[in-house]
């Protein structure tokens, strides 16, 4: 999942009293719980339910073994060739690899269902050379990229086995997607999309969370903005100030900026002069602009360029934008109350939970969505210090999110 390194943390105490929590909020009667728990108490589900329990130990080997094979965005092929092999093994028809490097397989479906795609993404945001030894610690197994995305990958790569222990069927095909470069530029999942428009019915994408899951996309903006001055050297009476001063002001009034609900901001980075003793003729920061509702996205967006403007023109010196990368907020009419969604909701709700349902994907969710396929976005175990060296997950719970993408799974290719 991608997120950026901030740089500057703000932090804001104070003292408030604790409301008492609200009432829990009726189960909708539109949501098929029912069906949910009908479904896995089905004779061949039951089996696949079954087969995860017994499979225990094997997956968190498996686990283990996946996540200590380096796998940078763009590096991503030892893992691929691993990914691939075992598909093979589980008899999945259509085994292979695209131009891009993505690796895919094809559960068939005894026919008249919908074709479901069930998305990991191969890639971590580690450097090859990084130590990505695991270990496990009161519950939880540790290592780079345990969680992001390599958790994910194991679980379906589970689920097809846990499926063909069981004789599962369903109506519709699952296709069976682990895909590149998610970290950096979706050049895989916008390869696939591309390859296989109008031939998806569905799409899961497996990347954060475990309780909940999300049926939307946010809208992020990425920018780098550049002040430009004459320069000088540090003693120099002409020109009197760096670039980065009014940079440095602008950041101020950036973080200073309101935010709605469902919008956030960051600069992380920042850039100016290569020697202490020079004025920068050139002062930079990164703008990590995101937002839910577009008309906040682009009202936020003028405002960051008019802050930028107004710091340049007051010391006299000019200003310029880079695009790094623009993704506006990605959702479907109806998408909210949609068979699909309210399938998942019922399958989260049959296995004991209550989940937390938002439009606030950053994933390969938003890329399908842009795409005009349903999609919805989800975990399969609760993680922490994701992109982080101390990146750790908890055990236990990855059996039954196994489990639960089994049943959602199938539900959704009737």
């Amino acid at each position: 999942m991608r997120i950026r390194t901030v740089l500057f943390v703000i932090l804001f105490a104070g003292c408030r009293s604790v409301a008492p929590p609200p009432p829990p909020v009726p189960v909708s009667p539109a949501v098929p719980v029912e069906a949910a728990r009908a479904l896995m108490q089905r004779t061949d589900i039951a089996r696949a339910l079954a087969a995860v329990e017994a499979d225990r130990d094997a997956i968190v080997a498996e686990w283990r073994t996946l996540t200590e094979i380096p796998a940078p965005s763009g590096q991503e092929a030892k893992r691929a060739e691993l990914v691939e092999k075992l598909l093979r093994e589980y008899g999945l028809a259509d085994v292979h690899r695209d131009a891009k490097g993505n690796v895919m397989g094809t559960r068939r479906g005894t026919g008249g269902g919908k074709r479901v795609v069930l998305d990991a993404h191969l890639d971590t945001v580690f450097a090859v050379e990084t130590n990505v030894t695991t270990r496990i610690e009161n519950g939880k197994l540790f290592a780079p990229g345990v969680g992001d995305n390599t958790r994910n990958v194991e679980a379906l790569l589970a689920m097809i086995r846990a499926m063909n222990a069981g004789g599962v069927e369903m109506r519709g095909d699952l296709i069976f997607l682990f895909t590149v470069e998610e970290e950096t530029n979706f050049g895989g999942i916008d390869r696939f999309l591309a390859d296989h428009a109008g031939s998806i019915d569905r799409f899961i994408a497996l990347d954060g969370g475990y309780g909940g899951f999300t049926y939307g996309g946010t809208g992020i903006y990425w920018h780098r903005y550049h002040v430009l001055g004459p320069g000088g050297h540090t003693r120099s009476s002409t020109p009197p100030h760096s670039a980065t001063l009014p940079v440095a002001r602008a950041i101020e009034r950036i973080y200073a900026l309101p935010l709605p609900r469902s919008s956030w901001l960051n600069v992380g980075m920042l850039g100016g002069a290569d020697v202490f003793n020079a004025k920068a003729a050139d002062a930079w920061l990164s703008v990590d602009l995101r937002s839910t509702v577009e008309a906040d996205l682009h009202r936020l967006d003028a405002e960051v360029q008019r802050i930028v403007r107004e710091e340049a023109e007051r010391l006299g010196m000019t200003w310029k934008r880079d695009v790094v990368s623009t993704e506006e907020p990605a959702s479907l009419p109806g998408h909210r109350e949609s068979e699909m969604v309210l399938k998942a909701e019922a399958v989260f709700r049959a296995f004991g939970f209550d989940p937390t349902i938002t439009n606030t994907a950053s994933n390969h969710t938003s890329a399908a969505l842009h795409a005009k396929v349903p999609a919805i976005g989800m975990g399969t175990a609760p993680c922490e210090g994701a992109h982080g060296l101390s990146e750790n997950c908890e055990i236990e719970p990855i059996f039954t999110g196994i489990k639960r993408l089994i049943v959602l799974g199938v539900s959704l290719a009737e």
